[in-house]
């Protein structure tokens, strides 16, 4: 396990590296997924085949989901069925604007368990880290690591949240109405941009909860595993696995809390 994050690590911070070095003034889209404000760059394509070609090279065995090459390769050897997922730049719309928030994460899974998970937020020079039962931490460059613990004893009326917004008119029409009904009962809502980023958060203790429709395995695995080695839960609505219909992430109490004001709301729909 700690191979698999040592690897996570060494890759998250190259293509991080390439990312800085080459990216533009005002890097161009080259195409939209699931509308016109749903975008992927040519770096976003370019961070992922990087990613690709390391864990290649170093584990030519193991399978890999990323954001825009689907799922390729893997078999089950001694170790298991070990698959990365990957999200070559999550917060594109940021990256593409010059906003802070943006990150490579990495997530290794074996059977179906992620057990490591790196997310590098590189305009900030923060890379988050974690392996499964061995805790959470930051680290950044010339400074000792830090180890992560997500607030704790946060009533819901006290607690900034943070959320994000799907790409469609519809989800967008669904998750504006859900938030009327949330900003009355919290402390305040933060919105920037990156489910990783914002997971990342949650664990350090910058917001106290997070939840949001339609983010990706391979936007949450990696941020995911950081706030729960911090000591947050994750996880959907009515028991269910956190999942892209809605996650929610917070710490005990908390957790519950967001998510008993949520499921009122249906908020797993779109318009």
């Amino acid at each position: 396990m700690t191979d698999f994050l040592d690897l996570a690590v060494g890759i998250a911070r190259e293509a991080g590296d390439m990312l800085i070095a080459k990216r533009p003034a005002r890097p161009e889209a080259v195409e939209t997924k699931s509308s016109m404000t749903d975008v992927v760059t040519a770096l976003d394509r370019a961070s992922e085949e990087l990613i690709r070609d390391r864990v290649r090279a170093a584990r030519p065995g193991d399978a890999i989901l990323g954001e825009e090459g689907g799922e390729t390769g893997g078999e089950v050897t001694g170790e298991g069925r070990v698959r990365w997922i990957v999200d070559p730049i999550d917060g594109t719309v940021n990256f593409m604007y010059g906003l802070p928030d943006w990150a490579v994460s990495i997530a290794v899974e074996v059977d179906g368990e992620v057990v490591a998970g790196v997310v590098n937020v590189v305009p900030r020079g923060e890379l988050f880290a974690a392996r499964k039962g061995g805790g959470a931490e930051l680290l950044r460059a010339g400074l000792p690591a830090m180890p992560l613990r997500c607030n704790e004893a946060v009533p819901l009326s006290q607690a900034l949240i943070a959320t994000g917004f799907g790409y469609q008119p519809g989800r967008r029409a669904v998750q504006a109405e859900v938030l009327t009904h949330v900003l009355p009962k919290v402390r305040d809502i933060r919105r920037g941009g990156s489910c990783a980023s914002d997971l990342c958060s949650v664990a350090a203790g910058r917001v106290d909860g997070y939840y949001e429709r339609g983010p990706q395995y391979w936007d949450f695995a990696a941020g995911g595993l950081i706030a729960v080695e911090a000591g947050a839960m994750i996880g959907g609505l009515r028991g269910r696995p956190y999942n892209p219909g809605m996650t929610v992430c917070a710490t005990p109490g908390l957790f519950e809390e967001l998510q008993d004001l949520l499921a009122p709301l249906d908020p797993e729909r779109d318009a």
